[in-house]
């Protein structure tokens, strides 16, 4: 016998709309492990940062009225330009004033996660032009890689201070299966331990050991990330003003513009900060 029910009182019923979900997205860490630079307005599109030589002391073994050598010191610069990244869409008015959460709200979360996700990926692409290398792309990266990338760094008189190590997860992952003896060393120390119980590897040769997905595949090599072992001043972020969302009215069409924009620009400044760690990732 046929009755009224849900499938017939349809229209009557109350719709239990939950929170909004975000598919989850890689943290920005490079903007915290670069020398950033502010540009402020009416500066042009570019930023020199000058830089001075390592100069060098020597015994002074004269006379009294013998003149110490004369040594020229000379700066060269490397300059950041300016560039524009954004991204752009029209929510109507029927969307915002139906939807359950605050669709304005929720966009503009995701365009200054996108924006300073691509932040990430242009300064991570900057490993691959560091002339120093360590590693190689047939071999997995182990503690010895990065131990070899500090080395060459310090060798160089680069200071110990500041130094960030930034990998793939995938090549990390060959990094801790080193460390803990593929994740089952009866004697591991406090690294190892670290390692097996929260994933993180932490502090290795005195350089935190940072993981992120927006690390660059190296073209050349299927399943190869191209990482980086660099003190602050390697890389420069310039900035003109922040990441900025802003929304604009369209009445024409029933809706309003939501853009996302950042005027940033990134470059290399010092080559003899940076190590590049190549890895050929197992999984």
């Amino acid at each position: 016998m046929a009755g009224s029910n849900v499938t017939t009182l349809n229209d009557l019923l109350p719709q239990i709309v939950a929170e909004a979900m975000f598919v989850a997205s890689e943290r920005s860490i490079m903007r915290n492990l670069v020398k950033t630079f502010d540009i402020p307005p009416q500066s042009g599109n570019s930023i020199v940062v000058p830089r001075y030589p390592t100069v060098s002391a020597s015994a002074y073994t004269g006379s009294a009225d013998t003149e110490i050598t004369n040594s020229a010191v000379s700066t060269d610069g490397a300059t950041i330009t300016i560039g524009t990244v954004a991204l752009r869409t029209m929510v109507s008015d029927q969307a915002r004033y139906s939807a359950a959460s605050n669709v304005v709200a929720d966009i503009g979360r995701l365009f200054g996660e996108a924006i300073a996700r691509k932040q990430d990926q242009d300064l991570t692409a900057l490993f691959n032009g560091f002339s120093q290398e360590v590693g190689s792309t047939s071999t997995a990266v182990s503690a010895a890689t990065i131990f070899q990338a500090v080395a060459k760094l310090r060798s160089a008189g680069v200071p110990g201070t500041d130094l960030a190590c930034v990998l793939h997860p995938n090549v990390a992952y060959d990094l801790k299966a080193n460390l803990t003896n593929t994740f089952a060393n009866p004697n591991a120390g406090i690294l190892q331990n670290e390692a097996m119980m929260t994933g993180y590897v932490g502090m290795l040769a005195g350089v935190p050991i940072y993981e992120s997905s927006n690390v660059t595949l190296d073209s050349g090599a299927a399943g190869d990330w191209i990482g980086g072992l660099f003190h602050r001043d390697a890389l420069g972020l310039a900035m003109a003003g922040d990441i900025q969302i802003e929304s604009q009215r369209r009445a024409s069409f029933l809706g309003d513009d939501i853009v996302g924009s950042a005027n940033y620009g990134v470059a290399e400044l010092y080559d003899g900060y940076g190590v590049k760690i190549l890895g050929d990732a197992s999984i």
